[in-house]
């Protein structure tokens, strides 16, 4: 009998599942648990290789307070005031034990409320940062606690990148490591900057209340902890409202901190603090200019330095407050939005300088870095290089059209007057006059005289160099002008007269004051009549305030530039309007706006001075003339002129062959003929 077969039991497919899947998930986790403990150990290899890679670049960390700062650089104007200062200012250190309680309490509130409780790296106040920022869509708060910052200031830069925060928070831990909290504290207070060039607490004190940081009182304590955020926005020194409100910040998260009462907080709220008289703020872009000058005289390595300007801060004042007055009023209506005035001795020493409208808005230094051009203001250099040339100051010459290959220049409103004196046409400012005086001269002798007064700038060899298109500065004109005012002698324009180190030794003084004479006596007798008959009866009669003087306007192209020169025995000022972008203003010219100006800022110069005849001789006849009268300064009188000066013509400048006419000197009737023969300048 055949076996039956033994029954199996059928599979269950449920319970396999079962049995299998017990396997399967124990391997899962497996996996997961070896790949996250793969990627950990990558990860903390990555860290430590880039921690390593940044604190390879660490700065030396030897010696925290030992650590070197920028000198600093006092300025004092001629009467021994301070008014600027570069660099930064420390006083002694102080310790936090030596500061009110409050006084350190102040700025941990608004800058670290959690110093004491974390180890330099504020996890819980990063945390709160990100959330506030992301909430805000911006940056609102920083996460920086006063450690990292000291870091910051202490061994890094300002710039912000990752490699740069590593570097901090690297630092951070070794200064929490190797110092006390109270040590980081003292160290931070003592380095930070709290704005006018002042490191510190003790400096900023000082500064700010004319007191040492250990007197410090509640409500300057709160004053100085707000400038921390932004020194220069918050200095009390440019804005003491906004101080005030910011100091009232602070004193709000005081109270949150449980330092101070409410009651306190109001108190003190309504009793800001006072600054001490603070040194007079004047002359911001002089200050740059000479800050220059010094340091080109005895470089960088001397330490703290204090340099003796030129500065005159009486008319200084003057100055900015007669440039702010044009520009806000007349200038406004008239389209003007700069302006630039310089102010300097006969000697070539500069008593003030307006480079712009606003510091605060434009370091642009518009008397020494604008290049822009003269206009007519340029014309005494070619009447310089007429004189040499045998012409005179009566001598005749036809103003009328003149053409020179596709140069036409035109006086202004396109009239013409005929036979006129050299004196005549200077003091009208007739165009065609004056290129004729370049023909009969030549461009190089113009520029020849143009470079031995002062003119640095390059000078284009055109028929328009007759009518000032080759720009120059204000500064330049200035210094070129000073010739005229001193005697004939060209100068170097300076601002720096002494230097002395931090105690008190003379490194540098300055001795002699140009490059000699440049213009004889009977010559600079000439020139000096005729720019003095400008003031007096030509285009800038505007420009007189009462003393003997001389100048010249100038205005170019569609009324881009608009200028006035000139000088006294005792003074030699520029003036130029315009607008930064060269667009054009309303019709001013030379012998308007900036005249008037030039005039309020020399009636200032000159207050309480003597009058003093302009310097020159002339000799009309030798020994005999010498002998019975005439040695002295003459020209012949001008006749009426316009009053306004004849804006420069555009287009390209041509040359044409020296008119022709009677010998110079054989008699005062010399009339130059216009000349079509073609150009020869370069087109």
């Amino acid at each position: 009998m055949a076996k039956k077969p033994r029954r199996t039991r059928k599979a269950n497919p449920k319970a396999a599942g079962r049995k299998s899947r017990k396997p399967a998930r124990r391997s899962v986790w497996g996996r997961l648990f070896r790949w996250t403990l793969v990627i950990a150990i990558w990860g903390a290899l990555g860290m430590t290789a880039l921690i390593a890679w940044y604190a390879y670049d660490l700065p030396p960390l030897d010696d925290v307070p030992a650590l070197k700062r920028q000198p600093a650089v006092t300025l004092l104007a001629t009467d021994g005031r301070r008014f600027a200062r570069f660099g930064q200012v420390v006083a002694k250190p102080v310790t936090v034990a030596q500061l009110p309680s409050y006084v350190p309490r102040a700025v941990m509130a608004v800058e670290d409320a959690r110093f004491y409780s974390h180890f330099g790296i504020d996890l819980l106040g990063l945390a709160r940062a990100v959330v506030a920022n992301i909430a805000a869509g911006r940056i609102v708060q920083g996460g920086s606690t006063i450690t990292q910052q000291l870091a910051k200031n202490v061994f890094l830069g300002p710039e912000r990148t990752l490699k740069r925060k590593v570097q901090e928070v690297i630092l951070a831990l070794w200064l929490e490591d190797r110092f006390t909290k109270n040590q980081i504290l003292s160290l931070y207070l003592n380095r930070v900057y709290f704005g006018a060039g002042n490191f510190g607490i003790e400096a900023a004190a000082r500064s700010y209340f004319a007191k040492p940081a250990a007197k410090l009182r509640l409500n300057e304590a709160a004053m100085l902890a707000g400038l921390l955020k932004a020194p220069s926005r918050y200095a009390p020194t440019r804005n003491r409202g906004r101080a005030a409100r910011r100091a009232a910040i602070v004193l709000d998260r005081m109270v949150a901190t449980g330092v101070i009462t409410s009651a306190q907080a109001r108190v003190v709220k309504r009793n800001p603090a006072r600054l001490r008289r603070q040194p007079v703020r004047v002359g911001r872009y002089f200050a740059d200019w000479a800050l220059d000058q010094a340091r080109g005289y005895v470089g960088t390595g001397q330490g703290d330095i204090q340099v003796q300007t030129t500065l005159d801060i009486r008319l200084q004042q003057a100055a900015e407050a007669a440039v702010e007055r044009f520009l806000k009023g007349p200038g406004k209506a008239r389209g003007v939005g700069q302006a630039a005035v310089v102010v300097m001795g006969p000697d070539g020493a500069l008593r003030a300088m307006v480079g712009g409208r606003n510091y605060g808005d434009s370091q642009f230094n518009r008397v020494t870095q604008a290049l822009r051009q003269p206009g007519s203001a340029f014309k005494p250099f070619v009447y310089l290089a007429g004189l040499e040339a045998g012409l005179r100051p009566d001598t005749v010459l036809l103003d009328a059209p003149v053409r020179i290959g596709r140069f036409r220049p035109k006086n202004y409103a396109n009239k013409y007057h005929g036979e006129v004196s050299l004196t005549d046409a200077l003091a009208g400012s007739y165009n065609s006059v004056a290129v004729r005086v370049l023909q009969h001269a030549g461009a190089d002798r113009a520029i020849r005289w143009a470079r031995s007064l002062g003119i640095t700038t390059p000078l284009r060899r055109e028929a328009g160099l007759a009518l000032g298109t080759s720009e120059v500065t204000p500064l330049e004109m200035a210094q070129a002008y000073a010739a005229f005012a001193n005697g004939g002698n060209a100068v170097f324009a300076h601002g720096v007269f002494a230097v002395k180190d931090a105690r008190g030794r003379v490194i540098y003084r300055r001795t002699g004051s140009g490059p000699g004479s440049r213009i004889g006596p009977d010559m600079l007798a000439e020139i000096n009549g005729m720019m003095r008959a400008v003031i007096e009866q030509g285009t800038g009669k505007a420009a007189r305030f009462g003393y003997p003087a001389g100048g010249k306007t100038g205005t170019t192209q569609d009324y881009r530039d608009a200028w006035f020169i000139g000088y006294s025995a005792d003074f030699v000022t520029a003036v130029w309007l315009g607008n930064d972008d060269g667009s054009p203003m309303k019709g001013v010219t030379g012998g308007g706006l900036p005249a008037r100006l030039f005039r309020d800022v020399m009636t200032a110069a000159h207050k309480g001075l003597e009058p003093k005849a302009l310097p020159g001789r002339r000799s009309w006849g030798g020994f005999w003339s010498l002998l019975f009268g005439g040695g002295e300064s003459a020209t012949a009188p001008a006749s009426e002129a316009p009053t306004r000066d004849a804006p420069a013509a555009s287009g390209n400048s041509g040359r044409a062959t020296t008119g022709r006419g009677a010998r110079p000197g054989s008699s005062r009737r010399w009339v130059i003929q216009p000349d079509d023969s073609g150009p020869e300048y370069p087109q």
